[in-house]
C-alpha cells in the first residue's frame, strides 16, 4: 500500500432528513470522485493511487449538512488542499465533498472531526 488516500465527505441530512434514496447519495460521491480524478490526473499522488486499482484507500465520511459542509470547502480552500465540491443539478445544492489523493499524513487532519457515513 502506498499510504495515499482519498476523503470523501458526504452530507448525512441528504437521506436522514431530504429522503434521498441511498443510491442518489452514492452517486453524489461517485460523481466527486470521478471529477476529481479527472482534474487531477496528472498529478503524481493521483498517478501513484491509480497505479494499484487493488489498493485503493478511500475514507467515506459525514458532514451533518450543506453549511458543514461549504465550512469545510473554505477551509481546504485556504490551505490548498485540492479538492471537488459536488454541487448536484438542476438542484444546485452542494452534496459532496472530495480531495485528490494525498499522503494520508498530509491531510488526516482535517477529517478527525467527522464521523464514518452512517445510513
Amino acid at each position: 500500500m502506498s499510504g495515499i488516500v482519498q476523503y470523501v465527505v458526504v452530507r448525512g441530512d441528504l437521506a436522514r432528513t431530504m429522503g434521498w434514496p441511498l443510491g442518489a447519495v452514492i452517486a453524489q460521491a461517485c460523481h466527486a470522485c470521478t471529477a476529481v480524478i479527472h482534474l487531477s490526473y496528472n498529478d503524481a499522488h493521483t498517478q501513484t493511487y491509480l497505479a494499484d486499482l487493488d489498493n485503493m484507500h478511500k475514507v467515506v465520511l459525514e458532514a451533518a449538512d450543506e453549511a458543514g459542509l461549504q465550512i469545510l470547502c473554505a477551509k481546504l480552500k485556504e490551505d490548498n488542499i485540492q479538492h471537488k465540491l459536488w454541487i448536484e443539478q438542476p438542484e444546485n445544492i452542494a452534496t459532496c465533498l472530495v480531495t485528490k489523493p494525498y499522503p494520508k499524513d498530509k491531510v488526516q487532519s482535517y477529517f478527525k472531526k467527522y464521523k464514518l457515513l452512517k445510513m
